[in-house]
């Protein structure tokens, strides 16, 4: 059962800005890393049922890899696009529109989400 109120992502969201800010990056790419973090960040809340879902930042020279864990071993799925009016069922689709690649892997305790997003040269 999820708690009723979503988890704090503020301080996994001011690390990736600052991570992100201080090698140079720009602004546009850094609000795109932002909004697939939350969708991510959200879904292992929301449909995982994670507490507080684990955050990871790795930076190499030319591209960011954020990941998610979470505590459910269910491998989300990318549905057809959703109604345009329906609530819910598009963060998948906005993850892969505002990345440049993202996946799912099995852990031993349930699984993590990551994208990764390349620096603009």
């Amino acid at each position: 059962m999820r708690a009723p109120n979503p988890p704090d992502w503020s301080v996994a969201r001011h690390e990736l800005r600052t991570l992100l800010g201080s090698a140079g990056w720009r602004p546009d790419t850094v609000q795109d890393a932002e909004l697939a973090l939350h969708e991510l960040f959200v879904n292992a809340w929301k449909h995982a049922g994670t507490q507080a879902p684990h955050v990871i930042a790795a930076l190499c020279p030319r591209t960011l890899r954020v990941s998610v864990c979470d505590n459910s071993p269910d491998l989300p799925e990318l549905r057809a696009p959703a109604d345009p009016f329906a609530l819910s069922g598009r963060g998948l689709h906005l993850v892969r529109a505002l990345t440049d690649r993202f996946g799912v892997a099995p852990l031993k305790t349930g699984k993590v989400t990551w994208f990764e997003l390349d620096t603009a040269t």
